[in-house]
């Protein structure tokens, strides 16, 4: 199960919507991570995102510029 969830992004409504989708499969899961949005472009860049919004799971990139569904965060996050 994750620890450390980041999303990446400065705040457009994919952003939004990816960080909002975390929250609520963690809440269905039962998971407790600790979950950071990432707003500051150089941040973000440092994570190795070049398209928006990133997921980075326990210093992992997942992905970038793909908004994740609830139901595919949680099978990922019950793979982790």
């Amino acid at each position: 199960m994750p620890k450390e969830i980041r999303i990446l992004g400065v705040g457009c409504a994919k952003c939004e919507a990816l960080y909002d989708n975390v929250i609520q499969a963690l809440d269905e899961l039962g998971i407790e991570a600790e979950v950071v949005h990432i707003k500051d472009m150089i941040k973000i860049a440092s994570h190795g995102v070049m398209t928006t919004p990133g997921l980075w799971v326990d210093g992992k990139l997942i992905s970038q510029g793909r908004i994740f569904s609830v139901e595919e965060l949680k099978e990922l996050f019950k793979k982790l």
